[in-house]
């Protein structure tokens, strides 16, 4: 354990000094995670024309061009500088292909697929419909979805980011807390409560509660 975080400092110190092989290293390590970001966040209307890989890799070049301002700059972690690059790199993406062409990027998909914008509130509704098993909710999705979505939207913005956060994202409760700004104390209990309105949200949703009153 020391050994690594011994490595993972020299590693960090290379890239601050410039080496682009260090920088490497480092995203590779954190790839698995920002992959899960990605795959997360991105809207699901893409999934035919964006691949979370090529995302990775615009977010990559970005990093590199700007990784002196993380260097004269460190009040974040590494992780979570790249996660920033990466959301803006996801940012650029969904303008590039939801701006003008957002019509066409809808017909590449199938009519009932979940469609998820860079909005916390839809992604969160897109990946808990995504386990979907009951034909019968599958074939009511359209209707399910922009009910859920009403009511996740009903909860505070903070707590749901949080929730995306943890549980989506799987960053820890620090790590948490660095990206909302916020103290851990006030993270952890943001999550615990989060959670417990998500289960009264989906035990109250037509067709979720035996799926989801233990499986969240």
């Amino acid at each position: 354990m020391a050994r690594a975080a011994e490595d993972s400092a020299d590693l960090l110190n290379r890239v601050k000094a410039g080496d682009e092989q260090a920088l490497a290293e480092l995203f590779s390590r954190h790839r698995e995670r920002l992959w899960r970001m990605v795959r997360f966040r991105l809207d699901r209307r893409l999934s035919g024309r964006v691949d979370a890989d090529d995302v990775l890799q615009e977010a990559y070049l970005d990093a590199a061009n700007r990784v002196s301002h993380f260097a004269d700059d460190s009040s974040s972690s590494f992780f979570v500088w790249l996660r920033m690059i990466v959301g803006q790199t996801l940012i650029d993406v969904h303008r590039r292909h939801l701006g003008a062409q957002m019509r066409d990027a809808g017909r590449e998909i199938a009519a009932q697929a979940p469609r998820c914008s860079q909005t916390t509130t839809v992604c969160l509704a897109a990946n808990l419909l995504g386990h979907l098993t009951s034909p019968t909710l599958a074939a009511r999705r359209a209707e399910v979805t922009a009910r859920l979505e009403t009511t996740l939207d009903g909860m505070d913005p903070i707590d749901r980011e949080v929730l995306a956060l943890r549980h989506f994202e799987e960053l820890t409760n620090s790590e948490v807390a660095e990206v909302l700004g916020i103290k851990q104390k006030a993270a952890s209990i943001r999550y615990v409560r989060a959670l417990r309105r998500l289960k009264d949200i989906l035990a109250n949703a037509p067709g979720f509660g035996d799926d989801y009153q233990h499986g969240v």
